[in-house]
């Protein structure tokens, strides 16, 4: 039994980690967008700012963070399974 968890694991943490890798080439660098366009990139008040946790931008960097620590938490447990 132990083999079939660990291999359903692995296979979930590939998946995940091909997740991870497709959704970082989907998130812009720093510096892009309409802020850098208008100059208004430091300001940290800028409608941009304020909304980006509704935009696609935050929900990318949202599941980012949500798979990197299921993909860090599947290692360690398989970790300790094996």
């Amino acid at each position: 039994m132990s083999t079939t968890v660990v291999t359903i694991l692995a296979l979930c943490m590939a998946v995940i980690g091909v997740l991870l890798c497709i959704i970082v080439l989907l998130q812009s660098g720093r510096a892009a967008g309409l802020g850098a366009i208008s100059g208004s990139a430091s300001n940290p008040d800028s409608y941009w700012s304020k909304n980006r946790g509704s935009s696609m931008e935050g929900a990318l960097e949202r599941y980012t963070k949500i798979l990197g620590a299921v993909f860090i938490v599947l290692g360690i447990v398989i970790n300790f399974i094996v």
